[in-house]
């Protein structure tokens, strides 16, 4: 009995000393924690220090000034334009028919032959399927994209008489027009301020600068609609997309060397020298479409 007592009591004590090394493990693990944690909080409010911009508009959800906002773009892209090549409405509206899926580079070099081949909208809306499916086969989904040109075609040509109706109900009810379609060639080859250019890239800027909370292209343009006055939304939307495109990219954006950065809610870098020089390394950057890397 005294034998089995005294091997209780030291199991006993052995089990007490392993609680009290788990309790240290435990202390020492929680330390560690809250010192990264802690470590990791000064990092973050060294990169957004407070009072910026960027941390006030995030934290209280909300887009920054829209008028220094519209200001930078300006500054960087003072005269913005469509990257689509193109000589008329109707080639505009061929060329953006056949940028879907695709890019703009892409199309660039299909739309030449295309139209030396098919001058006019009676010409290619009367134009053999597998004539245009050849022709037009790398900008991908080449079936349905050469049967909408064709189709859109043949109607510019035998209801409008040949130009692209100037009307956003008229124009999209040609084959595979949509709003963006219709706002790019209305916008672009009319000057018509009948909304604002919502694609990909205008999208993912809208968001992350807070300009807006929706994903639907119509509502997002609705919501640009109202921030932004219309004699401004046709250069609005050529900003947005082109710095969407060569600043704002979807995979590892330019935040360093972005005009908009102390703007944005949603950055990730700080920035790198002025805003003016910034402004002006975008502008470049468009002009030789992503060739300079200053």
């Amino acid at each position: 009995m005294a034998r089995a007592a005294k091997k209780t009591k030291k199991a006993t004590k052995k089990t007490a000393v392993r609680k009290t090394t788990m309790k240290e493990a435990m202390a020492k693990k929680t330390t560690a924690d809250e010192t990264t944690k802690s470590a990791a909080k000064r990092t973050k409010v060294a990169r957004e220090p407070r009072g910026s911009p960027a941390r006030d508009a995030k934290a209280a959800g909300r887009a920054p000034d829209t008028g220094e906002l519209r200001a930078r773009l300006a500054r960087a892209l003072p005269e913005p334009r469509c990257e689509l090549e193109h000589a008329s409405a109707w080639q505009l509206l061929v060329a953006t028919i056949l940028s879907a899926q695709s890019t703009d580079a892409r199309v660039n070099l299909v739309t030449p032959a295309l139209f030396a081949r098919y001058p006019t909208p009676a010409a290619l809306g009367a134009a053999p399927q597998e004539a245009v499916e050849e022709l037009v086969k790398s900008t991908g989904f080449f079936r349905n994209k050469a049967r909408a040109i064709r189709e859109a075609s043949r109607e510019v040509a035998e209801r409008f008489g040949g130009e692209v109706p100037r009307d956003m109900e008229a124009a999209m009810s040609l084959r595979g027009v949509a709003r963006k379609t219709a706002n790019l060639v209305l916008g672009t080859a009319y000057g018509l301020a009948t909304g604002i250019i919502v694609d990909t890239h205008a999208a993912r800027v809208a968001q992350r600068l807070a300009l807006t909370r929706e994903s639907e292209p119509t509502k997002i343009e609705r919501d640009l609609c109202a921030l932004f006055p219309r004699d401004e939304w046709v250069a609005t939307g050529h900003r947005l997309v082109l710095h969407g495109r060569y600043v704002c990219t979807a995979r590892a954006p330019r935040c360093a060397e972005c005009p908009l950065n102390e703007l944005c809610p949603a950055r990730e870098q700080t920035p790198l020298g002025s805003a003016s020089e910034r402004a002006r390394s975008e502008a470049l950057r468009v002009a030789t479409k992503g060739a300079s890397s200053d």
